[in-house]
């Protein structure tokens, strides 16, 4: 069901995106899961395998996120003007068009494959905060992006590197979940 109130300010928009998305915390969190089943796939398999693994979990952090939404009890749908939807789609599609990119440092070092998706998902989530009107998401996408160039610089384990990101993220969506549930979206209607 679209809700169909007016948008007539940036901070409404990012009101709608907060309420329907729960703050972006299942996002962040399903996303943190992804990387954490992607530490066991690596641990227990194959690097080439725990690449697949981020990618078809990657895949499926909208929907399962969409879906856990409406099963505890979120069944409003954006509004279809809301303008900042635009926004999402293109930081998506950016992020796509990146993935490509890791996977050709993969080519030279394996593990550079997961610093390089913690890097773009970190900018990514630098985005956010004008989705979502939360600086948080600065935080979240620094803290990627520094912990990204940090095991890069360290020569770290893929394993130390697939944790990492699980850890934050899985951290990240429950202080978020957390802020939705209390009411406190951390809102700030200036971009």
């Amino acid at each position: 069901m679209q809700n169909n109130t007016p948008i007539d300010s940036l901070a409404a928009a990012q009101t709608d995106l907060r309420t329907n998305y729960r703050n972006g915390a299942t996002g962040v969190f399903i996303s943190g899961v992804v990387w954490l089943i992607t530490a066991g796939v690596l641990y227990n398999f194959s690097t080439k395998q725990a690449i697949w693994a981020l990618l078809i979990g990657g895949a499926l952090i909208h929907p399962v996120s969409t879906l856990i939404n409406k099963l505890m009890g979120l069944k409003a749908a954006t509004n279809q003007d809301n303008p900042l939807t635009g926004l999402a789609m293109e930081g998506t599609v950016f992020m796509l068009m990146s993935i490509p990119l890791a996977y050709g440092l993969s080519l030279l070092r394996p593990e550079w494959f997961f610093q390089g998706m913690l890097l773009i998902i970190g900018g990514r989530y630098l985005t956010f905060r004008t989705l979502y009107g939360n600086k948080l998401f600065w935080v979240l996408g620094g803290l990627l992006g520094v912990s990204a160039y940090s095991l890069f610089a360290s020569n770290t384990h893929s394993l130390v590197t697939t944790l990492t990101g699980g850890l934050i993220e899985v951290c990240f969506g429950l202080l978020l979940f957390g802020g939705f549930s209390l009411g406190e979206t951390g809102a700030s209607a200036t971009p």
